[in-house]
């Protein structure tokens, strides 16, 4: 299995190249300087060697030698002039070497001696050889204090480019960081596409691609969405016909065993169609905007235990209300009844027969509560995240279910800002929920 490559910052990798490239062109700079002002240096200064050789071999040069101190350190406007006679041979006996023999044509002579490489220009007389000479360090070290003079400005301006640049480089990118910030900031079905309108020409073909796959996965989940609500439309209306047929059989045959298995078979399939039309419908409401409303809560809960009434009665199930507080809150109402319908009836399934079902409305903080608690068997602590998703069930030899309806009440507390909570009920002993809502819109 490859490893995947670690991410890494475009707006860091740009900084670290520009600054090897600044400094790059800095070295560049210094040996094209250095190269520039070395030959400057030789052709002023060999000019002025020249210049005085002239001078002073037309005016009856006596022989004079220079004197040269190893020891001493020498700058550019040093000259050692010699001026010695073919007769002596006084080059033989100078020192350091710094004579050369008698050439035939005056110029510039290269030579090395003890003391480093000497650059000289030599001018033949009659009886005389006029020299004038300077070391070529003299001169090299010359042309590196003019580049370092050069470059120095440069090094001290590099930093505060450098720090112009990255201002520059991430201005320029910005238009990436807010490209980000749009995705991060869009909700899971929010899938209309993105404008390119403000965002560089470079990054326009990205933005297409991702407004297609917008484009695909809207067609693909508004297919889905329809298909689960026609299937479960046209399978409701069947159902419910072959389930009143089987009462009637029932009621002609009430000891029937297969006719009962029958009946449950069939309310189970037809709980399963509502679940999944109410799934849908879900859905559906998921990628729209839903108005918030206001709402009293307290009064909420009570509609909806009015509606569920006949299936605690059936039951015999005291249910009520145990805790109630006048709370009025600025929600979506659709989402808000679906999730009491369904952890209502839900409790009502699970409690046995004379169980007891408490519901509890209250303010806590800046929270409003729905606490539902009930004397059913429980569910396991281990168990409470599982409960969350699609078709799990935990009791599924007890009741008809689908396994659909807590994940429907998470999907919609969710959507509505809440959270919910599972624990086990100190006062009836079974499972206690615990809703927790804002009491302002979620924006």
């Amino acid at each position: 299995m490859a490893t995947p490559h670690p991410h890494y910052s475009l707006t860091r990798k740009l900084l670290v190249y520009t600054s090897i490239f600044s400094i790059l062109m800095g070295c560049l700079l210094v040996v094209s300087a250095y190269r520039i002002a070395l030959e400057e240096t030789n052709e002023i200064l060999d000019a002025q060697m020249k210049y005085l050789a002239e001078r002073i071999g037309k005016f009856n040069p006596q022989p004079v030698q220079s004197n040269f101190n190893h020891l001493k350190h020498y700058h550019e406007e040093d000259l050692f002039v010699d001026v010695w006679s073919y007769k002596k041979n006084e080059h033989q006996y100078h020192a350091f070497h710094l004579l050369i023999k008698p050439v035939q044509q005056a110029g510039f002579y290269t030579h090395e001696t003890n003391a480093g490489r000497w650059h000289t220009y030599v001018l033949p007389l009659k009886d005389l050889q006029v020299q004038i000479s300077q070391q070529d360090s003299v001169r090299q070290n010359l042309a590196l204090e003019l580049a370092i003079n050069m470059f120095l400005p440069y090094a001290l301006i590099m930093p505060f480019a450098i720090w112009g640049l990255s201002l520059i480089i991430r201005r320029n990118l910005k238009p990436l960081e807010n490209f980000k910030t749009e995705l991060t900031q869009r909700k899971p079905n929010e899938l209309e596409p993105i404008s390119s309108h403000d965002y560089p020409i470079e990054i326009v073909p990205s933005i297409d691609e991702i407004n297609h796959l917008f484009e695909r996965i809207s067609h693909t989940q508004q297919e889905q969405r329809q298909f689960i609500a026609d299937a479960a439309h046209e399978l409701r209306t069947p159902i419910t016909a072959l389930n009143l047929q089987t009462q009637i059989l029932l009621s002609e045959l009430p000891n029937h065993s297969s006719l009962k298995n029958l009946s449950k078979g069939l309310d189970r399939v037809q709980h399963l169609v509502n679940q999944l039309l109410s799934l849908a419908k879900q859905d559906a409401a998921l990628s729209q905007d839903e108005v918030n409303v206001e709402i009293s809560l307290n009064e909420e809960v009570i509609y909806c235990i009015e509606q569920l009434m006949n299936l605690a009665l059936r039951k015999e199930i005291d249910l009520g209300m145990e805790k109630q507080e006048v709370i009025v809150i600025h929600t979506q109402a659709s989402h808000l009844r679906s999730v009491l319908m369904n952890l209502i009836d839900n409790a009502i399934k699970y409690t046995p027969q004379h169980g007891i079902i408490n519901l509890s409305v209250y303010h806590e903080y800046d929270s409003a509560i729905i606490q539902i608690e009930d004397s059913g068997p429980g569910i396991s602590p281990e168990k409470y995240n599982k409960i969350l998703k699609r078709f799990y069930r935990v009791h599924q030899h007890l009741e008809i279910g689908s396994g659909l309806g807590l994940s429907i009440v998470d999907k919609a507390v969710h959507r509505l800002g809440g959270t919910i909570e599972f624990s086990q009920s100190q006062q009836l002993g079974g499972l206690q929920v615990q809703i927790r809502l804002p009491l302002t819109a979620k924006p």
